[in-house]
């Protein structure tokens, strides 16, 4: 089953990924200043779902490998 999941979201990876043309040629036209910005904007939304995954790695790790098991 985790097979089936994971290889579906590699297979609509493509699909989701495209982004609309308005935005992707408004970035392109951007000023350097308000590259930076769209760039920062874009790391701090990223950080979040990274950072409950990061998290939530750790307490399965440490969970599964204690010493009390």
């Amino acid at each position: 089953m985790l097979t089936f999941i994971f290889a579906a979201l590699l297979g609509v990876q493509d699909i989701l990924a495209q982004g609309c043309a308005m935005c992707k040629t408004s970035a392109a036209n951007l000023d350097e200043a308000s590259a930076k910005g769209l760039n920062a904007g874009i790391l701090y939304l990223a950080a979040i779902p990274i950072l409950f995954m990061g998290i939530t790695a750790y307490v399965w790790y440490k969970k599964m490998y204690s010493k009390e098991s």
